[in-house]
């Protein structure tokens, strides 16, 4: 796009110098048509009129925190993979080539178009086109909205079930063999959790944050603030999303009626998009709870690793104090032999041969005796397994 807002397709920009930061982008319009743009953060900030702030959480080079913001013209929108800035009228997204940004592209192509899927609904019977109705009534930027959430939790809880089907596998296999191999792949694996748990909290934490605050979700009804912005007080300022059927506008909800009832209607009623918010919020909530319940598998299984580990410790330490008790018998043994060793003249050394094996017998037997003695003394305290 040029300074004077004018649009510039990619193949026609290629001798432009290209960042990364400010660059690489795909506009997507209510007709649910995708353009490939090559525009800089200025033409953008005109475009939307944005600060530069809030353009500066979708630089992938910078590390922000999951962000939905409504400001007065658009929708700034941080899920993980997914930067976008939604306005009443069409959808900027940034990176559409990334392989996890190609199947959101897609999905918005199809379930932007509100005329086309209303005229596809006239083919069906009466309850399928009620169905249709009910599906495409909500206005752009809340079909915009949707789509991304959709995509963040089933992305969010793709990767939980990917880890999921490694984790609890390896941690069988960790309680019934105890190797450097296993631990290290259990720490790996825990690591991964870990990562993923914070991901999928901080989507959670920021749709929670939204949903406790009404001026912040008020803040995301573009199409009511743009009709409110251009009409008189009259009913012919409705937003162009508004059914033109009698059939479908009948089955409208009460909550889509208020959401369009940007003259008459209570501007602060957002229970829509509340309800919208509400089931994503369940829905990346199941995530964590699965995290959740992963992390409490992990660490039963560190707890049981650990009392194995304990198990054989003190089994070790059993093992110490029996040659540590036979090993004073031992010594007491030897010093009786060093004794009667010594080169010191005694009458006992002539013509007693048997006193020998009595001095032999006599010391080995009370070696012995002290060794049980101690042994049982230490079952006694409870020092040693009975």
């Amino acid at each position: 796009m040029g300074r004077d807002g004018s649009v510039v397709p990619a193949e026609q920009a290629g001798s432009k110098k290209k960042t990364r930061s400010s660059r690489s982008w795909i506009l997507l319009d209510s007709n649910g048509q995708g353009t490939p743009l090559d525009i800089d953060k200025y033409s953008i900030m005109h475009r939307v009129q944005i600060h530069a702030r809030d353009l500066r959480i979708l630089d992938p080079l910078l590390s922000y925190p999951s962000t939905i913001l409504g400001r007065e013209r658009a929708i700034v929108l941080n899920l993980e993979h997914i930067k976008a800035i939604i306005t009443a009228e069409e959808v900027l997204l940034r990176d559409p080539l990334d392989e996890n940004v190609i199947p959101v592209v897609e999905e918005l192509q199809r379930r932007l178009p509100l005329v086309t899927a209303i005229h596809h609904a006239k083919d069906y019977p009466v309850g399928h086109m009620e169905e249709a109705g009910e599906e495409d009534e909500s206005p752009f930027e809340f079909r915009a909205l949707e789509v991304a959430l959709e995509a963040i939790c089933s992305f969010l809880a793709a990767r939980t079930t990917e880890l999921e089907t490694a984790a609890y596998p390896a941690l069988d296999e960790l309680t019934s063999k105890i190797s450097s191999r296993n631990l290290d792949r259990v720490r790996k694996l825990k690591s991964a959790m870990t990562r993923l748990t914070a991901r999928v909290q901080k989507v959670r934490d920021e749709l929670e944050q939204l949903l406790d605050d009404d001026d912040d979700m008020a803040d995301l009804y573009l199409s009511r603030k743009l009709a409110g912005a251009s009409s008189p007080l009259s009913g012919s300022g409705a937003p162009n999303w508004c059914p033109a059927s009698p059939t479908i506008g009948s089955k409208i909800s009460r909550a889509s009626r208020a959401s369009i009832a940007t003259i008459g209607g209570d501007e602060n009623d957002v229970e829509e998009l509340e309800m919208l918010l509400e089931a994503y919020f369940m829905q990346i909530d199941g995530t964590l709870n699965r995290l959740t319940t992963l992390r409490e598998y992990i660490d039963d299984t560190e707890d049981y690793i650990n009392i194995q580990l304990d198990n054989h410790r003190n089994q070790l330490i059993q093992l110490e104090l029996f040659l540590s008790a036979g090993t004073v018998c031992l010594s007491i043994y030897s010093l009786v032999a060093g004794i009667f060793g010594m080169n010191i003249p005694y009458t006992w050394n002539d013509h007693h041969g048997y006193v020998f094996k009595w001095v032999v017998i006599l010391a080995g037997a009370f070696c012995g005796l002290m060794f049980l003695v101690i042994v049982s003394y230490a079952r006694h305290k409870g020092l040693v397994g009975s």
